[in-house]
């Protein structure tokens, strides 16, 4: 049995939006079996143009159920049915958002009669409802209200059926298929192609735009995962109806892909990725000499012109580390720009002659300098005969690439002409120290 749905709403995501009417019809393969229409009290305001598209205001359902009023009908009608609809994760997403708070659970199988007419009549000039039935020669009436959309619905399903469209529904509703849980525009073999492999993998709109960028270590399930649930949510809703391709680049290890990820997201900016958008390396520090001959050190913006003893993310890590160096060789936090007061007499007392303070602080920089290590993080390359190399270089991610595995790794400086420079930041500097600190034997020292 197949329940031919069509509704209508206040807006264009089920989280923050309700249904203003609803029409089902229960066809069983040749004929409708049962009809089910009204209008539905949304709980909130008709915008004026939603009026305008439908004809529907906010007199006409004063008096209307509210959607918990029929919750009961309407999931005994859908629940033992195939749930079909023309973009059919729209209305499904709608009616499944509803009936969850009204305590209902709705897990019927989801059939896309716009899929259906790329299959069945590929090659027309498009898909919607009205030109799909304007080609197909079929007629409706009272047009985006859910009665008339509904019964045109019905028409092009059973137009389908009369043109061998059976084989094509069967195939579609193949429990492994999972074909009628993708977005809108996006073709099924834009999963298919995809390797079961790790990688980054890349969303595009209608124009070709990447609007997401994410990791996978498999990246067929991980891709396939975005669209298996029915969040209503009005970003997600909004990105699943942009999605027109997809396009990867495979990686050898979860850690290639976790780095191209996060390098790629600061590249591109992609609309729907919100993480990892923070700017990178926006402090350094630097050290001057003053007029009395001391040198201070001074944690600042980072300079272009001006090379930093190294470069911070975020404010608080160099205080942090300032802070450390201070306590373990005495320096003086006025001479270090912690602390912004006045130098008095007194502090020039504590301080004492530059030769003796500057000592002190190129011993400190040194001690810091040796506490930054330079090392390579080795694995397995996508081809037998190559191997991952990721260069860590004075504690900074400096970049990766493939090797030979015959490759002899001694010397920071050899790798540089086969790696790839990467920009550092503080996400991926910390899952690459992270995975080195669980697995050791991949990580190997080099020389500078």
């Amino acid at each position: 049995m197949y329940a031919i749905v069509d509704i209508e709403t206040t807006g264009g995501y089920a989280a923050a939006n309700g249904i203003t009417e609803i029409a089902v019809y229960i066809h069983d393969g040749v004929s409708v079996q049962k009809h089910f229409e009204t209008l539905v009290n949304p709980g909130q305001s008709i915008p004026p143009y939603i009026t305008a598209l439908t004809g529907i205001n906010n007199a006409m359902v004063v008096t209307a159920p509210s959607f918990e009023e029929i919750a009961e009908t309407l999931y005994e009608l859908l629940q033992p049915c195939v749930f079909v609809a023309h973009n059919v994760n729209f209305d499904y997403s709608f009616v499944k958002h509803q009936l969850k708070l009204a305590g209902y659970d709705l897990t019927a199988a989801k059939l896309c009669t716009v899929r259906l007419g790329r299959k069945i009549f590929p090659g027309l000039p498009s898909y919607s409802l009205g030109n799909l039935c304007r080609s197909l020669n079929i007629s409706i009436q009272d047009r985006h209200r859910a009665g008339g959309d509904a019964k045109a619905t019905v028409k092009l399903f059973e137009h389908y059926l009369a043109n061998e469209g059976m084989e094509v529904i069967d195939s579609m509703l193949k429990r492994h298929s999972k074909e009628h849980w993708l977005p809108l525009h996006l073709d099924k073999k834009e999963i298919d192609q995809l390797p079961p492999s790790p990688g980054v993998y890349y969303f595009h709109n209608a124009k070709g735009k990447i609007v997401y960028v994410g990791k996978a270590i498999h990246l067929k399930k991980r891709v396939s995962s975005h669209f298996t649930q029915n969040d209503p949510d009005k970003k997600r809703q909004n990105l699943l109806r942009t999605i027109h391709r997809i396009s990867f680049q495979q990686c050898a290890t979860e850690l290639e892909a976790i780095v191209l990820e996060s390098t790629e997201i600061k590249r591109l900016w992609p609309q729907y990725n919100k993480h990892q958008k923070q700017p990178v390396q926006k402090f350094g520090l630097y050290q001057f000499e003053d007029s009395k001959g001391f040198f201070r050190l001074a944690i600042d913006k980072k300079k272009k012109t001006l090379p930093a003893l190294c470069y911070f993310n975020l404010l608080q890590e160099g205080i942090t580390m300032l802070n450390k160096m201070i306590a373990e060789f005495e320096l003086h936090p006025k001479l270090c720009h912690v602390d912004t007061n006045r130098i008095t007499t007194k502090d020039w007392d504590l301080i004492g002659a530059p030769i003796a303070y500057n000592a002190k602080l190129q011993q400190a920089l040194a001690a810091f300098e040796a506490s930054l290590p330079t090392f390579a993080l080795v694995d397995e390359g996508i081809e037998a005969e190559e191997q991952l190399c990721l260069l860590v270089e004075r504690g900074s991610f400096w970049g990766m690439g493939y090797l030979p595995k015959s490759f002899p790794l001694k010397q920071a400086a050899e790798l540089k002409n086969y790696l790839n420079p990467y920009a550092d930041n503080d996400y991926i500097r910390n899952c690459i120290y992270s995975f080195a600190a669980q697995y050791p034997a991949k990580k190997v020292l080099l020389q500078l």
